[in-house]
């Protein structure tokens, strides 16, 4: 997306293109199934409506995935129990703590990676799903201004960034800071802030509280993802970060390794990446397939 100011219809308007090339993506990889053969993929699982899956999510997801988790309920009788919408490194500890889990979706390789080397997740299950934007976001209709990074000290009021060690957009967002001298740390987290803002900065508990800042007014601009965009009313693009001030922003998923229930876990993740209803659904909110 090039750099622009970019309002939530509009967002709307892209998310529905992006609707047509994912459904016509997954028609073009799926092959006709051989005489006698199972449904091609992307169909449902049979049905084993004795299942119930705890899914942790990424803070982001919140308003898709249980759109996605109906339908597939729908179509298999498989249920979810209360998913958990936290910050990626929030996740990841309660699992330390012994929360029963079947699937872990973070917004970060960085934190499934710990989850992964403390034995959380079954790394043979582990597959990249979604990408994401950085953006910074604004109150809708208002007159900020930011054309790039370096524009930032120049707007009045607080900026909403999450807590870096917990939340992976505001550890893409220091690192962005970063690229052009404002923050201390090119990893993104445990540096300081320039000067200029470093009396500005709003710590969120995940990214859904920047955004929520924002569109109260608490804060004059926030650093969010695309996708965030279409979870809140009253926030707009202001400035799409380059995608070279900072990681890449992917989103893995796996099956727990504790996960009573992993057979069925990996058929969710895989009706997530296939199924042409559940593509639909990823891209109305601004999710891309990684």
């Amino acid at each position: 997306m090039d750099n622009m100011m970019v309002s939530r219809r509009g967002l709307a308007a892209l998310g529905v293109a992006g609707i047509a090339a994912s459904a016509l993506a997954a028609c073009g990889n799926t092959s006709a199934p051989a005489e006698g053969s199972a449904e091609p993929a992307g169909s449902a699982p049979a049905a084993t409506s004795d299942v119930e899956l705890q899914i942790f999510a990424a803070n982001s997801l919140e308003k898709a995935m249980p759109e996605v988790e109906k339908l597939y309920t729908e179509q298999t009788g498989v249920t979810f129990a209360d998913t958990q919408y936290k910050g990626s490194g929030d996740l990841v500890e309660q699992m330390r703590g012994g929360a029963p889990v079947d699937i872990l979706i973070t917004a970060s390789a960085g934190t499934m990676d710990d989850a992964e080397e403390a034995e959380l997740v079954d790394a043979a299950t582990r597959q990249d799903m979604f990408t994401n934007e950085l953006v910074i976001v604004r109150g809708e209709g208002a007159d900020v201004e930011i054309a790039s990074l370096e524009d930032v000290p120049s707007v009045e009021g607080n900026i909403a960034i999450g807590e870096p060690g917990a939340v992976p957009a505001g550890k893409y967002a220091n690192q962005a800071l970063a690229s052009v001298g404002l923050y201390s740390e090119a990893e993104g987290e445990g540096g300081a802030y320039d000067a200029s803002i470093a009396d500005r900065i709003s710590v969120a508990d995940k990214v859904g509280t920047a955004a929520q800042w924002v569109s109260t007014g608490d804060c004059t601009i926030g650093f969010v993802y695309t996708s965030d965009v279409y979870r809140y009313d009253g926030i707009e693009v202001a400035y799409t970060t380059p995608a070279e001030s900072h990681k890449p922003i992917v989103y893995p998923g796996a099956v727990a390794a504790g996960s009573e229930n992993a057979d069925a876990a990996a058929d969710f993740l895989a009706f997530c990446m296939e199924n042409e209803d559940a593509l639909a659904i990823w891209a109305e909110y601004g999710f891309e397939l990684a």
